[in-house]
């Protein structure tokens, strides 16, 4: 059986390379944790001391420097949908896995919302990682509500937007636990 691929895992690197990486994720985790939304490439290039070349040609812009930034917590939850245990993992009915991605998905959010808003913006909607869940979804909802699942997995995407996180627990003041269980209501609205 082959291995499914595992969106953001990163290619073997030369040891300079490697070196650079490191370097430029670990200024870009200190400017964006001062302030996400004034981070430039030319701002990590120069908190890295390497040149603004090396940061546009490794992660091409903004919203790959953030997904580097993410990326090993990202490769655990899609780890966890592919071949982790029952519920977010194959195996149980779709509404619980539905549930339990939404809860999941949350929990992530609450560590990377920011980050990932300062960065991605509308942009979400079209990367490889919105698609691999978005899939998630839709086969979910195929598997128990049928034809209008295509649109029924954006739908439940929705609230899982950086933005939508973001204004849920800091305008409308909403806990962790209050958004996982308005997702869970949310599905069963959907799934009998």
């Amino acid at each position: 059986m082959s291995a499914l691929p595992v969106f953001n895992a990163e290619p073997p690197e030369r040891a300079d390379a490697a070196r650079n990486r490191r370097l430029v994720l670990d200024a870009a985790e200190r400017l964006f944790a001062e302030n996400p939304s004034c981070v430039t490439m030319e701002a990590v290039a120069a908190e890295a001391g390497v040149g603004k070349g090396t940061v546009f040609r490794r992660f091409g812009d903004r919203a790959g420097l953030v997904r580097a930034l993410i990326s090993d917590t990202e490769i655990e939850l899609q780890e966890a949908l592919i071949r982790g245990a029952p519920p977010l993992g194959p195996g149980a009915p779709a509404r619980e896995r539905l549930i339990a991605f939404g809860a999941a998905y949350l929990e992530f959010l609450e560590g990377h919302a920011r980050l990932m808003a300062s960065a991605e913006g509308p942009s979400w909607l079209s990367t490889e990682v919105y698609a691999l869940y978005r899939t998630h979804v839709r086969l979910l909802l195929e598997e128990s509500c049928g034809a209008s699942a295509p649109y029924l997995a954006d739908v439940l995407m929705a609230p899982l937007a950086a933005p939508t996180f973001l204004h849920h627990r800091h305008v409308r003041r909403m806990s962790l636990e209050e958004l996982t269980a308005a997702y869970e209501d949310l599905v069963a609205r959907l799934i009998d």
